[in-house]
């Protein structure tokens, strides 16, 4: 009998915009502004230079151009800056990229980036800052960290930390719109005491409509599929920015100061698989060190149904995730053709199933590491290397510590926006009427 065709959600069966005249079509990697609504339009903006920079001040910059032609994901943005004769330039101090042609110079700038340090530093630093008090949140200290792709925010609780609470990381900062809010919000509850943020982009931002007219007006239409060709996606030796977070964790550790963690959250956002869709996927491991079921707690199994009382560890992370939403599955692999999928009930208990994910994960869009359970209609982690990155340099750490990738549909992540930007009106009142 011939497989059943996985029905598609039909959130993903969408009919993007596609203008045929035009020299491209937007790709598919568009999923998260074409069908996510995700909002892009802080991160970046482009400018065309009145004053062009001088010779001089090139030669103090990096030319990225055979660093991005190499590198790029797409070929109509590589044959684009090849026929215009196109020189990039990233200034690394400043974060921004530099389009020079022979008559003009356009400079990207990473708004997004600048707004973050202004807000915790009231400037935007250029060099490492050390250890500053906050604006909001009032108890926290903050530190700029630079490095060739954007920089890193540490910050942390002053004085005595409790180890207990987790360290927080967003990753993506930049391409998961409201991770930072979700930081804070943890942070301010009382719920977190450190985090890192990274503030460069990992190329696979799209750019937004704004950007791309100003573009076009220009002559220069690049694909707006993403940013790889602007803000490049790999070092000077070909090795992705985007697990700086995780592979220098214990550096990122040593500088807060304190205790070992005993627990990180590491804050992702995802397109669910439907328009309000408010459950959260938190990933335990996909790639070797591989998870054991038995080190996440108490197992059961009655009939193919798995039920595991999660460690203490475990508990704590996941009853902080419940301020998120109240629907929230766990999943793991113990091996290459061993998935775990569990919903995550009332009393924190995990109740699922095992099975293979090379035959049960299906891919949402051709092409894309989009993947999903059709059976429980219900993302399935992407991404999960990162976490491994992570879990192998916090055990080097803490032999007990435990890691949480932890995916965040987009309505909840806007939600927690807009609580953070209630909650900062109220505390700008309250310090009017003192």
């Amino acid at each position: 009998m011939p497989e059943r065709r996985p029905e598609i959600p039909k959130l993903f069966i969408s009919k993007f915009t596609v203008d045929y005249e035009a020299p491209f079509k937007r790709h598919l990697n568009r999923l998260e502004v074409e069908i996510g609504r995700e909002d892009y339009r802080h991160l970046q903006r482009v400018e065309l230079m009145a004053e062009h920079p001088t010779e001089d001040q090139f030669a103090a910059m990096e030319e990225i151009t055979g660093r991005l032609l190499k590198t790029t994901q797409n070929n109509y943005n590589r044959d684009l800056l090849q026929k215009l004769g196109i020189r990039v330039y990233l200034d690394s101090a400043h974060y921004s990229v530099y389009y020079r042609l022979a008559d003009r110079v356009l400079r990207f700038v990473a708004s997004w980036r600048e707004q973050t340090l202004s807000r915790f530093f009231g400037n935007v630093p250029t060099s490492e800052t050390g250890w500053h008090r906050c604006i909001s949140p009032a108890d926290f200290e903050a530190r700029f960290l630079p490095d060739h792709a954007g920089g890193v925010l540490l910050l942390r609780r002053k004085g005595e930390r409790d180890p207990a609470l987790p360290l927080l990381t967003a990753s993506h900062g930049p391409y998961d719109p409201h991770t930072l809010d979700v930081a804070l919000f943890f942070m301010r509850a009382g719920k977190g005491d450190a985090a890192v943020i990274n503030l460069g982009f990992s190329g696979r931002e799209p750019l937004t409509d704004e950007n791309l007219e100003k573009l076009k007006e220009w002559g220069i239409p690049l694909n707006p599929s993403n940013i790889d060709v602007i803000y490049p996606y790999v070092n000077a030796k070909g090795h992705p920015l985007c697990y700086k977070l995780e592979e220098e964790f214990g550096r990122y550790v040593k500088i807060l100061g304190g205790q070992a963690p005993e627990l990180a959250i590491d804050i992702h956002g995802c397109v669910g698989t439907r328009s309000n869709d408010y459950r959260l996927i938190v990933g335990l491991g996909g790639f070797p060190p591989y998870p054991s079921p038995t080190e996440l707690g108490e197992v059961m199994e009655n009939g193919g149904v798995i039920h595991i009382r999660p460690g203490p560890r475990l508990r704590r992370g996941l009853a902080i995730l419940r301020d998120l939403s109240e629907e929230i599955y766990v999943q793991f692999c113990s091996a290459p053709h061993q998935g775990y999928q569990f919903a995550l009930l009332g009393g924190l208990q995990m109740l699922g199933r095992t099975f293979d994910p090379h035959r049960e994960v299906k891919s949402l869009l051709t092409g894309e590491e989009r993947t999903f359970l059709p059976a429980e209609d219900l993302r399935w982690l992407p991404g999960a290397s990162a976490n491994a990155h992570q879990r192998l340099e916090a055990r080097k750490l803490n032999p007990q510590a435990q890691c949480l990738h932890v995916e965040i549909p987009t309505a909840v992540r806007r939600r927690i926006a807009l609580k953070m930007r209630e909650l900062a009106i109220t505390d700008s009142l309250d310090a009017s009427i003192l």
